[in-house]
């Protein structure tokens, strides 16, 4: 058997983590037993660069600051979580990965995604997740949820526009790498979403006892 790196992406409120859960309890079921992870965070060290990046600050966090921050927390992650884990032959899944970056500090921020390109092979090198789960909503039904259920966080509070790009560059992206990426549609009820996980579940069994 050999590793294989799962992601969870999708805009604020599309239900990631609750079905990250729902799809590792199936493949723990069939003897998987996959590795839960997060970005940015996974380690000690990148869980407290985690904290200062969703905290709220009085100096505003310049836009490359931020960005060199998610890939100084995703260096870490990798070497210390990831790789490991991977070259151990067990299934990572992460919620989050680069595609965020993409997403948030490109589509959001407005940051060339070429730069963004340079801090990815630098960082990851060859390694690229090997499926991609976009659990996708519209931007109005992800806000309501993610007001719904706490505190906003200093990324949950930006303006409509930031969203909007956020989106956007996911489904973009999405579409430009069809073999790597499932868009789910996360606005419709739980059991539609998780009936749509499983034919993915047996996918990823398939793949890692192959």
């Amino acid at each position: 058997m050999s590793g294989l790196f799962i992601t969870f992406e999708g805009p604020e409120g599309a239900g990631k983590s609750t079905n990250l859960q729902y799809l590792a309890d199936i493949l723990s079921e069939a003897g998987a037993e996959p590795l839960l992870t997060r970005e940015p965070g996974g380690t000690p060290i990148a869980e407290q660069i985690r904290a200062l990046l969703l905290a709220n600050h009085d100096e505003q966090m310049d836009d490359d600051a931020e960005l060199l921050l998610m890939f100084a927390a995703r260096a870490q992650h990798l070497n210390r979580v990831i790789r490991p884990a991977l070259a151990a032959g067990r299934i990572v899944i992460s919620d989050r990965f680069t595609d965020a970056t993409y997403a948030y500090q490109g589509g959001g921020r407005g940051i060339d995604p070429e730069r963004i390109a340079v801090l990815e092979g630098w960082v990851q090198g060859s390694l690229r997740p090997d499926l991609t789960l976009l659990f996708d909503v519209p931007v109005e039904v992800g806000l309501a949820r993610a007001k719904a259920r706490s505190t906003l966080d200093r990324f949950e509070q930006e303006e409509r526009a930031f969203f909007d790009g956020v989106r956007n560059t996911y489904l973009r992206r999405a579409a430009l790498a069809p073999e790597r990426y499932r868009v789910i549609d996360g606005s419709g009820s739980l059991a539609s979403v998780q009936a749509a996980l499983q034919p993915v579940a047996q996918w990823i069994l398939e793949q890692w006892r192959a």
